[in-house]
């Protein structure tokens, strides 16, 4: 495995807890000075791979690459990773000052003066103990580390769930400045796709333990449309495409295709006085899960009655 602008290599992770298989023989790879969108619904083994990648979890089989070497047991390389997630652990006393203050001895390029202002942004109280702040507080205090870190990369495992959408949307913004003033790797697993939509440079998806896209934003944003108008005219003209979504009411019918319009098709549309509705990252992403689910359960099916 090479690895250039590379600083994360996957080839072939499985992950299997008993008759679960969690990742299912996935290979990406993940480039430097870069914020990833790491997406999928619950369960799809989003947090698996994380943790396979940060070396708090294990492989069943297959390869992993961080700045090309192995994460485990390796300081010189888990020193230059930072994991934030939800469910983060901290000792039944510890208070929010020793989170920090352990932080700043672990990661090399802690910036302090950041910290300060990200614990003032979110109001975070120091001297409280972390087993009694509310959610939204734990959020913060996670979401503060992962940013104060500056870690070469930074994985952002849904922590910023537990933050009301004022706290939420201070995150992003803070992300997005010191980002720009200090590039890194970011990766960010959210259910909130349109609401992190705009921060992400590049889109991974896993569905049921598999990578199903692996493409920049706004190569997604751009192959696919809703045409939206009379049912009839809708159905004509998406004939021989890709439909990933279909929904109807009385004679309007509004359906989800994948492919770029041609200029052709664009003049097509005016002319069967068919509308074209912009189809979101979110509602992308969902529409191609579940068309992927769809496709899977129907193999699955077919499969068992080759076997019966």
């Amino acid at each position: 495995m090479t690895t250039g602008t590379h600083v994360i290599e996957v080839k072939n992770l499985t992950k299997r807890y008993r008759d679960t298989v969690a990742v299912d023989d996935v290979s990406f790879t993940i480039e430097k000075n870069t914020i990833y969108g790491l997406l999928g619904r619950n369960g799809a083994g989003k947090t698996t791979v994380m943790s396979i990648l940060t070396a708090q979890n294990f492989a069943t089989s297959g390869e992993v690459r961080i700045f090309g070497e192995q994460p485990y047991e390796n300081a010189r390389v888990l020193s230059r990773m930072c994991f934030v997630r939800e469910s983060q652990k901290y000792p039944d006393d510890a208070l929010a000052k020793h989170a920090f203050a352990t932080a700043r001895l672990f990661f090399p390029n802690w910036d302090e003066d950041l910290a300060q202002r990200l614990i003032e942004d979110f109001q975070v109280p120091p001297k409280t103990r972390i087993k009694k702040m509310s959610r939204g507080q734990l959020s913060a205090v996670g979401v503060i580390i992962g940013l104060a870190a500056r870690a070469e990369i930074t994985f952002f495992d849904e922590p910023y769930l537990g933050l009301d959408a004022v706290a939420r949307q201070i995150f992003y913004d803070r992300l997005l400045e010191d980002y720009t003033e200090h590039p890194r790797t970011v990766i960010l697993s959210s259910h909130l796709i349109d609401e992190v939509s705009n921060l992400i440079e590049r889109v991974l998806v896993i569905d049921r333990g598999r990578i199903i896209m692996d493409e920049a934003t706004d190569s997604v944003r751009d192959r696919a449309a809703n045409i939206v108008g009379d049912a009839s005219a809708v159905d004509e003209f998406v004939a021989g495409r890709q439909v990933i979504h279909r929904e109807r009411l009385g004679n309007v019918a509004s359906v989800t295709v994948l492919g770029a319009l041609s200029l052709a098709d664009r003049e097509r549309l005016e002319a069967a006085g068919l509308d074209v509705a912009p189809v979101s990252l979110q509602q992308l992403i969902v529409r191609t899960t579940t068309a992927h689910a769809d496709q899977r359960d129907a193999a699955s099916a077919l499969d068992e009655g080759a076997l019966r």
